[in-house]
């Protein structure tokens, strides 16, 4: 039997129209287009009462409300913001930003079905320094056990292991499997042109890309 999972944790590597700078995301790992992210066939992998929690920063909010739909989730709120310190711990970060100087990043929450949280004490408030290029604080996945419980759950595009998780990316050890995860090209957004399009060349399986086929498979 596949395994389903009740909690899914997930931070994309969002691609940006931003193209210069030290901030930029495609100089510290590939990113992945909005309709690449959104054909990942995450409604395979989830429980009938499931949670999400999704990483995103405020740019990125619009597609982020894409990919939740997507993925099978509805909306209901931020479940945690990351006000980011400066490495040291002393003062605040302060990127450059699109309009004002940025700082505060966010993860969303979404729902399928009904779950229900066990702890009313979990607040949504993180105040922490930053670390390497987008490694999101580790009390975060504290937090999302205590909210929730010791439920079966995955982070997606996971960058290092942790107990009590299973793990899914291209920069860990997966414990699903996913077809040419390492050898796909991210380099051009695919062309939004159908539902669950992947590319131009029409790499099409039941409306899922061939190249995540496996995805939905633990891993032998």
């Amino acid at each position: 039997m596949d395994k389903k999972y009740n909690i899914i944790y997930a931070d994309p590597p969002w691609k940006y129209d931003m193209k210069r700078g030290q901030g930029v995301a495609e100089n510290h790992y590939q990113t992945m287009g909005i309709q690449e992210i959104c054909s990942l066939p995450v409604h395979k992998i989830t429980d009938e009462d499931a949670v999400l929690f999704l990483w995103v920063t405020f740019p990125q909010l619009p597609e982020a409300f894409k990919v939740m739909e997507a993925w099978g989730f509805s909306y209901k709120t931020a479940a945690f913001v990351w006000v980011k310190q400066n490495k040291t711990g002393k003062g605040f970060f302060f990127g450059l930003g699109y309009w004002t100087r940025a700082n505060a990043e966010i993860c969303l929450l979404g729902v399928k079905g009904h779950p229900k949280r066990i702890s009313n004490k979990v607040f949504q408030l993180i105040v922490s320094p930053l670390e390497r290029h987008s490694k999101k604080p580790e009390e975060v996945r504290r937090r999302i056990v205590e909210l929730m419980g010791n439920l079966p759950r995955i982070e997606l595009f996971a960058r290092q292991e942790s107990p009590g998780w299973d793990v899914w990316g291209n920069e860990v050890a997966n414990s699903l499997e996913v077809q040419g995860l390492e050898e796909r090209e991210r380099k051009e957004e695919p062309e939004i042109g159908g539902e669950n399009r992947c590319d131009n060349s029409g790499m099409k399986q039941d409306g899922i890309c061939q190249r995540t086929k496996g995805f939905d498979k633990d891993k032998k």
